[in-house]
């Protein structure tokens, strides 16, 4: 029950609710969710404003945030790391715009899976570099990367970088055993660094399903960028707080150097946060998720119901990537405002013919946009 509740953020200045303030039109746009936060979350903020001092604190001292980590890492993806390997960010997009420039000359071409979130998107062209482009495509219902794209762009010597969503962001596919296998093969034969962004991981919603880290693929030796946070799933999004983990010394290392100056340490209410989200929120982790496989099969019947527009079931996140092409509008994005509706615009993710919509709400709410659809 505790997802169903409405909560007014309108009052909050929310940038979900910002951007259409003033209007009749329903947000359902940037990846943050409208559940309030667990418990044992806001108990551990409470308590540590309730300390009265919030000064600095180096993130490698919280010895309790670091162990929340490890142990997170081993109990849901079996993969046993070392408190050293972790590099809190605030974000992780500055962490991939640290990755282009860490291991990156201007010039060089980063490829990027797409489509992809403006972000990730925009992070070469920040950093000087070119941005190559590898496609999904739909194999047996659900998307997956071009590979022949990436085998053939990947022998490029120009190209340093391949950075990845997985769970790909928007079209919620988990990576296969077999395609992460694929590739780390053509990254590692081609000297490729891979910087893996996995917000999403600890929301998977297919049963079939399997997360497994990047840095967990013996093949790269450690030479592999995985982000991470708990900023998704328990949303905590404006804590600013996230963590890479990378075993390799030398490629940590430079990571840390080049975002000396730049990247500050993350808050001490988001290690706080982070360290209660690993350590007493399973149960309501757990409730989420079947409260967000009930939201996607009522979205997915509903949508299926509506002329001009398909969805290929996303096996993570909570967010769906729908195809409006059968619409026949030029502007998908406009046509789902002028009802109501505020989506994710899909020409900002590289495809104009779709649009993103956030189904991380109250059932009531989903309810009400589809009702806004069909009217």
């Amino acid at each position: 029950m505790q997802f169903d509740k409405i909560i007014d953020r309108k009052a909050t200045y929310a940038y979900k609710w910002e951007k259409y303030k003033g209007t009749d039109i329903l947000p359902m746009w940037i990846a943050d969710t409208e559940f309030k936060c667990a418990q044992p979350i806001l108990d551990a903020l409470h308590a540590r404003t309730e300390h009265g001092l919030l000064g600095y604190t180096v993130p490698a001292h919280h010895v309790e945030a670091n162990q929340a980590v490890v142990d997170w890492m081993s109990r849901q993806y079996a993969w046993e790391i070392s408190a050293d390997w972790i590099v809190w960010t605030p974000g992780v997009v500055p962490a991939f715009n640290i990755v282009c420039k860490a291991y990156c000359q201007p010039g060089d071409k980063v490829m990027v899976q797409t489509p992809n979130y403006p972000p990730l998107l925009a992070a070469p062209k920040i950093n000087g570099l070119n941005r190559v482009d590898i496609g999904t495509v739909a194999v047996d219902g659900r998307c997956s990367i071009d590979f022949v794209e990436l085998e053939k762009q990947a022998a490029d010597p120009a190209c340093k970088l391949f950075i990845v969503c997985n769970p790909m962001n928007p079209v919620g596919t988990v990576f296969s055993a077999e395609e992460l296998q694929r590739v780390t093969d053509i990254c590692v034969n081609n000297n490729v660094l891979l910087c893996s962004d996995e917000i999403h991981c600890d929301l998977i919603l297919d049963e079939e399903a399997k997360h497994i880290p990047a840095g967990k693929i013996a093949e790269f030796k450690g030479k592999v960028v995985t982000l991470m946070a708990a900023s998704k799933t328990f949303n905590v999004a404006g804590l600013g707080t996230s963590f890479a983990i990378i075993e390799d010394p030398k490629t940590r290392l430079e990571f840390n150097n080049s975002a000396k100056g730049i990247m500050p340490w993350v808050t001490v209410l988001g290690l706080e946060a982070t360290m209660a989200a690993f350590t007493q929120c399973d149960q309501w982790h757990g409730e989420l998720i079947q409260y967000l496989r009930a939201n996607l099969d009522y979205l997915e019947k509903e949508i299926a119901s509506i002329d001009g527009l398909t969805l290929l079931r996303p096996q993570a996140t909570f967010l769906a990537w729908i195809d409006c092409s059968g619409l026949g509008v030029e502007n998908p994005q406009k046509y789902f405002e002028d009802k109501g509706v505020g989506p994710s615009p899909g020409i900002d993710f590289g495809d104009k013919n779709y649009v993103r919509i956030n189904f991380g709400c109250p059932r009531s709410q989903l309810e009400q946009a589809i009702a806004l659809l069909k009217a």
